[in-house]
């Protein structure tokens, strides 16, 4: 049995994945590890209960211990405020955790012999950087009723105005404020960097500065300096690169590249690259997602929702095959983390075994059936949620 020193923060979620992360504790972690968690239950009902106070509690305890690992939660909308009974619409948790965090997401995606990506010529894992602040996600929004002027005006602290119209309605319309803060901007900057350096791994950073000649420009502005001013010799020394980009080439040049680099992107970029990276692999289940602050504080999730499809069919007592691979790696992430920082090499030893048990299931021929559906392997079986867990497990223990 190992032993843990200090607890990760334990983040519990919601739907199908919640049901996958008691399984996954009680086949795959607790019979090896003697497991030390601060336990927060992010499941709507709760944050509901405690006015999403519970969130920010888990956020706190991450500064504190760390290290966190987090199973997929809701996002309300409207439909889930009536399903649930919800006092509001509360915001993402993702969301507040990384506002309060200070973090920049990396998303990767879990390569297997069997399952080919879409684009031939990726060999090794494209990591995506997302900025996790501001932008659309901060935004502030108007739907114009009709004619009329639309002015963008800042008021500073001794009341001067900088006042710019933004357009001239002569009938309805939409307006869009995004904002962003250069603190962000250059914690964003620094994450990259050091993440580049931990991994050993250029850097692309990509924006739309020619169009968005001051909010886009900003963002190239200050990677460029904190670049400059912090980083350029240890890349230089580890023969790393750092460049920037126009968006366009960067999503061109991605297409034709063998993968193995790190793309930093802006929060909505970031959101929508890293799907069509992760699906280009073969399944959003096969993505993992880590949040990294710039002080060092690191939070472990799957980049995929709560498979509300799977939970109603299980609630009525039908089998399902949901793909756990990513809330796995979530685990083992902030196990090898955890075991890194508090210096046990026996836990980041587990972590790495639990990682090769789930991939040589799958390259075995066991999958759940997402992968059934892709992989160029033939005869394959295809198992239900629990039992390729219990062959993970079988996996582990004959290794």
């Amino acid at each position: 049995m190992i032993e843990m020193k200090t607890p990760l923060v334990e983040m519990d979620g919601d739907e199908m994945t919640r049901i996958l992360w008691q399984m996954i504790k009680d086949e795959l972690l607790t019979p090896y590890i003697n497991l030390k968690t601060e336990y927060y239950d992010l499941g709507l009902e709760h944050r509901n209960e405690t006015d999403d106070q519970v969130t920010i509690d888990s956020a706190e305890a991450t500064k504190k211990y760390g290290v966190a690992v987090k199973c997929a939660t809701i996002t309300p909308n409207a439909a889930r405020v009536k399903e649930y009974n919800l006092k509001q619409m509360w915001k993402s948790p993702n969301g507040t955790i990384r506002a309060l965090l200070d973090g920049t997401v990396f998303r990767a995606p879990i390569q297997v012999k069997g399952i080919d990506p879409c684009v031939k010529n990726w060999k090794k894992p494209i990591t995506l950087a997302r900025h996790a602040y501001g932008d659309v996600y901060k935004n502030v929004e108007i739907q114009v009723p009709g004619a009329g002027k639309a002015e963008l005006v800042y008021t500073a602290a001794d009341g001067t105005e900088i006042r710019e119209t933004i357009h001239e309605f002569t009938g309805p319309g939409i307006i869009q404020g995004v904002h962003n803060t250069d603190d962000s901007i250059r914690s964003f900057a620094k994450s990259c960097f050091n993440y580049a350096i931990d991994t050993k791994q250029d850097l692309w950073f990509a924006t739309k500065d020619t169009i968005s000649k001051k909010y886009d420009h900003r963002f190239k502005d200050i990677f460029q300096e904190v670049y400059e001013d912090s980083y350029k010799n240890k890349f230089e020394s580890l023969g790393l690169e750092y460049f920037y980009t126009l968006i366009d080439d960067a999503v061109a040049r991605v297409m034709k590249t063998e993968g193995g680099f790190i793309w930093a992107c802006k929060n909505y970029d970031g959101d929508v690259m890293s799907d069509m990276v992760s699906s280009a692999c073969g399944s959003l289940a096969m993505m993992t997602s880590v949040l990294v602050s710039p002080s060092g504080v690191y939070e472990y999730e799957a980049a995929h929702g709560t498979v509300q499809r799977h939970y109603y069919k299980h609630l009525n007592g039908e089998e399902t095959s949901t793909n756990s691979v990513a809330t796995i790696f979530a685990w083992t992430g902030a196990l090898r983390k955890r075991g890194e920082l508090d210096n046990i090499p026996e836990l980041m030893e587990f972590a790495d075994k639990l990682d090769k048990a789930t991939l040589s299931t799958i390259e075995s021929g066991k999958m759940t059936k997402d992968l059934a559906l892709i992989t160029s392997m033939k005869d394959v079986t295809v198992l239900n949620s629990e039992n390729f867990i219990k062959a993970i497990r079988e996996t582990l223990d004959n290794m």
